[in-house]
């Protein structure tokens, strides 16, 4: 939750509470054998990813990315992110 303070005189002030939609993300991550980075990539959101050495590192640019592409969003498109179900791992021999 947010809060906007308006200074209304007399050395009073008003709070406003701004509510925030929570959005849970999910972020697929892995590691680049090549540069032995932590590499994010937000599925339902396609302009999200990001990388970085360590996993807290990680954690951190991926929050921050995510925040800045649903801040871009439209009302519409916020709506239309889609509910994470589950991921499956499939064993096939070929």
């Amino acid at each position: 939750m947010c809060f906007l303070s308006i200074p209304i005189g007399n050395n009073i002030t008003f709070y406003y509470s701004l509510l925030m939609k929570k959005y849970t993300i999910t972020a697929y991550i892995e590691k680049d054998p090549d540069t032995g980075y932590y590499v994010g990539i937000v599925p339902d959101i396609s302009s999200a990813h990001t990388q970085a050495e360590t996993l807290d590192e990680l954690h951190k640019n991926l929050k921050e990315v995510i925040e800045l592409c649903i801040e871009e969003m439209s009302p519409e498109d916020r709506k239309a992110i889609p509910q994470f179900i589950g991921i499956q791992s499939i064993e096939v021999a070929v």
